[in-house]
């Protein structure tokens, strides 16, 4: 490949970053400007469930679910989790809600998707302090499978954005699959290892369970506290599930963006 073909194409992805990085941060700047606790906001609503599923399993009916301590057990999968439900919540609003600047400007399209995977990805980043401080006074250990952290993390925003992909020009056509998202989202809250670990499912579910990409994602996060709930197979497999639906997402995107221009 030439020089002269290499260059332009470094020009358009230095572009397609600095416009993704600017609607990112214009994101959370309105998110929070209105917002005198700003940044409590993003990590109130884990602390709450998590303190909710902690008085109900542990207090209440004094059964064990996932590990000890628990509430670190449930801030290692509630905060990820919340950014996969934000992200993919407000995917279903991506071109609705910015129909004007969507027609308008001439950026690439999936930038209205990414944007919202990177910003809930950044509170996401932001609410680990708050974890690290729970670990801290729970008497945690962390472990070397930390160091498994950054694919986790990579491997959530790739199926993130895949599911936005899908989900952001299909709701276009069908206004009824947002209803649908929602409740898609609250059925795999509960089909997913959060308020409990994998190790808890049955043995012959295991495989089963393996091909929600989010349970390998989930143990690798766990694993850093929680070594007994990494899964090396789930974690395989979840890699294939989430390359695949990503790959959906790009050709479902592709296929529909310009019916999406027309309509909105």
């Amino acid at each position: 490949m030439s020089a002269d073909v290499v260059r332009p194409q470094r020009s358009a992805f230095a572009r397609y970053r600095r416009a993704l990085w600017l609607l990112t941060v214009r994101d959370l700047r309105v998110r929070y400007s209105t917002s005198a606790l700003g940044y409590v906001w993003s990590i109130l609503d884990p602390l709450v469930m998590a303190g909710i599923y902690w008085f109900v399993f542990t207090q209440v009916f004094h059964r064990g679910a996932g590990n000890e301590p628990y509430i670190v057990f449930l801030l290692s999968a509630l905060l990820p989790w919340m950014w996969f439900n934000g992200a993919v919540s407000d995917s279903t609003r991506a071109f609705i809600r910015e129909a004007k600047l969507v027609r308008s400007t001439k950026i690439p399209r999936t930038i209205w998707v990414a944007r919202l995977v990177l910003s809930k990805g950044i509170e996401y980043i932001a609410s680990l302090p708050v974890l690290a401080l729970f670990a801290i006074f729970a008497g945690a250990t962390l472990n070397w499978e930390a160091l498994l952290f950054p694919l986790a993390v990579i491997m959530q925003a790739a199926l993130t954005l895949g599911v936005g992909l899908i989900v952001a020009p299909l709701v276009v056509f069908f206004r009824d699959l947002e209803r649908a998202a929602k409740l898609t989202l609250r059925f795999l809250f509960y089909a997913s290892p959060i308020i409990y670990g994998i190790t808890d499912l049955p043995h012959q579910l295991h495989f089963i369970a393996s091909f929600n990409p989010l349970v390998g994602i989930l143990s690798m996060y766990r694993g850093a506290f929680f070594p007994e709930q990494l899964d090396p197979r789930a974690i395989a497999i979840g890699a294939g599930m989430t390359a695949l639906i990503l790959l959906v997402g790009i050709l479902v995107f592709r296929r529909t963006i310009r019916a999406v221009l027309k309509e909105i």
